[in-house]
């Protein structure tokens, strides 16, 4: 049994526990087809579709795992504009577009913007790494950036006084495990639970916390072991001793595994159903994890997590990734984000606001604006 003790008693760190507003940027590959369908939010879509919820729906980050079911939107768009090309070919395209990439234009705009931290997804769900990592992917090798985005993006953050955290997709990696996800049940049963990720995972972790010295260790969707977390965390809060950890560990190997059963599946999904019919939905990051420094809620609100730190997480529009055909009339406005903000402020949260830039790293003007209006009205 993992042993959490040592982190119990742990303080919020001051820097963190005053409510603040931060910048949560994705960006990668799927930048490139930047596509999603755009008219329906995430949470609707689990009360009203919610077996293909993550199929059918506008988080265009999720691209390569809609584009496996040949009868989603995606799938159609894509064979419409990019014939039978694989996903990977998109690598080629972004290496080329990302050269443009400029950090000390996006610092300099979440500086005005009146961001006190971002945090920036190094690894998402594609298992794409936008730093030049010296851990091998034993199914993918050289799956990951030569040029070291995580890097530049840190030192343009701290050098204009803001905090600079990290995203890792430590739950799903599709070079690892890579089967078609619709649901609640079938991601979990996605999270790979073997020794070759496991340890792929862990020394991944301890390499961006070496190199980068993130204040916000931010792990998405869950882990492939909890054994490991005791260990991390405390490398972790060796090298950055007034750092966060986020909520979304989950490290279940044993449930992981037998969601791929799908009777097992089935019955899990139908738990989740009708939770959802009785108290709606919820997005969290699960029930409270043995240790985490606060809890995190994606479109939604955090009202309910009395007597903790929390932080509200959401896209300006209803995607996190670029997405080229969400309408203007999707994104937040200026104002919005100051009523968001207030509404977080006065239950104790942090708001961590996204943006997406395109593939050759230039953030739309609709989102640049919306952050401007935003940080003259407050």
């Amino acid at each position: 049994m993992a042993d959490f003790s040592a982190f119990q008693n742990r303080p919020v760190p001051d820097w963190y526990a005053d409510p603040q507003f931060g910048v949560f940027i994705h960006w990668g590959i799927f930048s490139v087809p930047a596509f999603a369908p755009a008219g329906v939010s995430i949470t609707s879509l689990f009360e009203t579709d919610y077996d293909r919820a993550f199929i059918l729906g506008p988080y265009a980050e999720w691209y390569q795992n809609a584009l496996r079911d040949p009868t989603s939107p995606t799938a159609r768009r894509h064979a419409e504009r990019h014939g039978d090309a694989p996903y990977d070919a998109f690598r080629a395209q972004f290496d080329e577009a990302s050269r443009a990439f400029d950090a000390d234009a996006w610092a300099d705009l979440f500086q005005k913007a009146g961001a006190k931290y971002v945090v920036f997804v190094t690894k998402h769900h594609d298992g794409y790494c936008l730093w030049p990592t010296n851990v091998p992917n034993p199914h993918k090798p050289g799956w990951h950036s030569d040029r070291d985005f995580v890097g530049e993006l840190a030192e343009a953050v701290r050098k204009r006084g803001m905090r600079f955290g990290l995203y890792y997709s430590g739950g799903l990696d599709w070079t690892f495990r890579d089967s078609l996800i619709g649901n609640m049940g079938e991601m979990f049963a996605a999270v790979p639970t073997g020794d070759d990720y496991r340890a792929y995972a862990l020394a991944q972790a301890k390499e961006l916390i070496d190199r980068y010295k993130p204040s916000v260790l931010w792990n998405d969707i869950a882990w492939p072991n909890a054994e490991d977390l005791p260990e991390l965390f405390a490398y972790y809060y060796e090298a950055v001793p007034d750092g966060v950890i986020n909520d979304r560990w989950l490290g279940i190997a044993p449930l992981f595994e037998s969601l791929r059963d799908p009777v097992a599946c089935a019955a899990f999904n139908d738990r989740i159903k009708d939770s959802i019919q009785k108290n709606g939905v919820h997005f969290n990051g699960g029930s409270a994890p043995p240790h985490c420094d606060f809890r995190t809620v994606e479109y939604g609100s955090g009202a309910h997590l009395k007597g903790v730190k929390w932080e509200s997480t959401r896209g300006l529009g209803l995607a996190f990734g670029y997405n080229t055909d969400e309408p203007t009339d999707n994104y937040m406005t200026g104002q919005g984000i100051a009523d968001l903000f207030a509404e977080v402020k006065a239950d104790g949260g942090n708001l961590l606001l996204n943006v997406g830039p395109r593939a050759d790293g230039s953030i739309p003007e609709v989102q640049s604006r919306a952050l401007l209006d935003f940080a003259r009205l407050t």
